[in-house]
């Protein structure tokens, strides 16, 4: 089998874009790099667009759209059928891939970076055949259809999934879309144009352009032809897209940054409890904005929910992220590896009870982006690791003394993205969820659920992604009186 690279070499569009339909030469001479976390080396380059790139493709959505939003659901949904079948075939190469740009475990890969993004396909599918697009109240019919032009900005930490739960609902409403990846990682979404590409979807549908933020995610933004924008980055990045979308007055959906608590109740199984929260704040090496990484625990258990967490994290294997006995593999990026440093390093002067992990690389591992999972404890609320959000692999866990006060510390932060809690208490448990100011909670570690909407409360963003709530963002409503 073909690496990426070599795939994506030999059929020229590693150099390249896709606007109308074909895939096309840039138009300037920037070139931005990938660079394999696991190595520090520079493992390809790759062009970055400009201004006459975006208006190439904002120009092909417009003119695809007037045809494109009137088609039927069926046959959207036929050509999403096919896209999920092509993905689901390269799923090793994307898998690879992945591997290659970010730094995700390989195991990692296969079982969730990759499966998980496909079925954003499969529900935005499922979700259009489904969807009553005129209904009726009295003699008035209440429409839905597509906002327009719809440009989507997607992150570098889970970079195919977040690419198909805003491509696949947008599409599946009718709109037309330019999609400007993450240039940390931008091979995946090559890979995806591909399957665009040869699923048969019409030229202009799907624009595929490259590049950073300033020049093409700024000049998405501002573009008058462009009807809406969803990003999901840094709240920094959604404020900059907000600000410069304002004059043009387009639909603005932001998926941004995150400090989710998980609220251990007292009554809580804490093997249980705690072994899984560690998971789930370490998962993707910490670095998803939903990730629990404030665990907020009864403080006269704190001494054995301590000892759980030191033995659970002593099971975390970081390495090659192409070796199978690996768990967690290389942060995506160098930025980001200093940023943890610089946090790891600041929760040790705060003060914090240094459990596991710290400053540096892990053992043996002298070269490429690896990071100590770090579990800090005896946590306070108003400490900068508790309140900024670090990205990677540093948990916190804060003590509390009655349930009213694990509440008020969850609420304790500007975000409010994500949220766990646990308790046998079912009742209780509900209960806690909803005084928690967070766009949605996970209770007692439930299954993934990609019918179910995400998105965040106060600077977490706003709108709403996955399931019907995804599609409904790419909709405007109108109501036209007398039709019945």
């Amino acid at each position: 089998m073909m690496t990426p690279l070599e795939h994506l070499s030999r059929s020229g569009r590693l150099d390249k874009f896709f606007i109308d339909g074909e895939w096309r030469e840039p138009r300037g001479t920037a070139k931005g790099v990938v660079v394999n976390p696991a190595t520090e080396e520079v493992v390809t380059r790759f062009p970055l667009g400009n201004g006459g790139d975006v208006d190439a493709a904002v120009s092909a959505a417009r003119r695809a759209f007037a045809t494109w939003s009137r088609t039927k659901p069926e046959y959207r949904a036929g050509l999403l059928d096919r896209l999920q079948a092509l993905l689901e075939a390269r799923s090793e190469l994307l898998a690879q891939c992945l591997t290659l740009e970010m730094g995700a475990a390989i195991g990692y890969a296969r079982t969730a970076q990759v499966p998980l993004a496909i079925a954003h396909v499969k529900v935005a599918r499922d979700v259009l055949t489904a969807f009553p697009f005129v209904e009726q109240r009295g003699r008035t019919a209440v429409t839905h259809e597509p906002v327009g032009v719809c440009a989507l900005i997607t992150p570098w930490n889970w970079p195919l999934y977040q690419i198909t739960a805003k491509v696949a609902p947008a599409l599946a409403a009718g709109c037309t879309v330019i999609l400007k990846p993450s240039e940390l990682s931008p091979l995946d979404a090559l890979l995806f144009a591909e399957a665009i590409e040869e699923a048969g979807f019409p030229a202009g549908v799907f624009n595929l352009v490259n590049g950073d933020g300033p020049c093409v995610g700024g000049g998405l933004a501002s573009h008058a032809d462009v009807d809406m924008i969803s990003i999901t980055g840094s709240t920094r990045a959604g404020i900059a897209v907000a600000q410069a979308a304002a004059p043009t007055v387009k639909r603005i959906a932001q998926e941004l940054g995150g400090k989710s608590p998980n609220v251990i109740l007292p009554d809580a199984d804490l093997d249980r409890a705690v072994s899984l929260g560690i998971a789930a704040a370490l998962r993707n090496l910490g670095q998803s904005c939903s990730a629990p990484t404030r665990m907020i625990v009864p403080r006269v258990r704190l001494s054995e929910i301590e000892s759980i967490a030191q033995r659970t994290a002593d099971e975390i294997v970081v390495g090659d992220p192409l070796s199978e006995a690996t768990t967690h593999g290389a942060i995506a990026n160098r930025a980001q590896f200093d940023r943890i440093q610089t946090m790891i390093g600041v929760g040790v002067s705060e003060g914090a009870k240094l459990l596991t992990g710290g400053l540096g690389r892990p053992d043996g591992l002298d070269v490429g982006l690896y990071v100590k999972p770090t579990i800090f404890s005896d946590v306070r609320t108003g400490m900068r690791i508790a309140q900024e959000e670090v990205f990677g692999p540093v948990l916190c866990i804060i003590p509390y003394d009655t349930v009213d006060e694990a509440v008020t510390i969850a609420n304790d932060t500007i975000y409010g993205l994500g949220a766990h809690v646990q308790g046998k208490d079912l009742d209780v448990a509900k209960y806690v969820a909803s005084r928690i100011r967070a766009g949605q909670v996970h209770l007692n570690y439930p299954a993934w659920d990609p019918h179910a909407p995400f998105g965040g409360f106060k600077q977490s963003g706003n709108g709403r992604e996955y399931g019907l709530e995804g599609m409904l963002e790419y909709l405007e409503v109108k109501s036209i009186l007398g039709y019945f």
